[in-house]
């Protein structure tokens, strides 16, 4: 009994995770510029932007006022930015230039607060991005 008490905790975690993200769909044509929204608590400490299936490879990844080029997709190099770089409001949006059918998939905004310890996933979109004229 002890096992499934711990895989209902489990499942009860990821359950409150997946309701407190907002999850949208967005529809882009291939060569378009894309704004992945995202707003968050003011005292933000760390951005940080990845797709699901880029493993441990970021998007974008933005810590201690500097975006950090270390361990990001070679895919995304000199193509994602902050929509806004002194995140007013708590404005962690990001901006996808360029976009192609690769780039297709589940992004996920995730921050860590001045002061606290962990990533808070703070939205959820997913990308689909059609040839031009779709």
């Amino acid at each position: 009994t002890g096992g499934r008490h711990m895989n209902i905790c489990t499942l009860t975690s990821l359950l409150c995770i997946v309701s407190l993200s907002d999850q949208k769909n967005v529809t882009a044509e291939s060569g378009q510029n894309v704004t992945l929204t995202c707003r968050a608590p003011n005292n933000i400490q760390t951005v940080e932007w990845r797709r699901a299936d880029l493993g441990d490879e970021y998007v974008f990844l933005y810590r201690d006022g500097r975006k950090t080029l270390v361990r990001q997709h070679q895919s995304f190099k000199d193509r994602v930015d902050l929509k806004d770089k002194q995140m007013k409001d708590g404005d962690v949006s990001l901006i996808l230039n360029n976009v192609t059918i690769n780039d297709t998939g589940t992004y996920e905004c995730r921050v860590v607060e001045t002061g606290t310890f962990g990533l808070k996933p703070i939205s959820i979109i997913y990308l689909h991005v059609v040839p031009p004229g779709e």
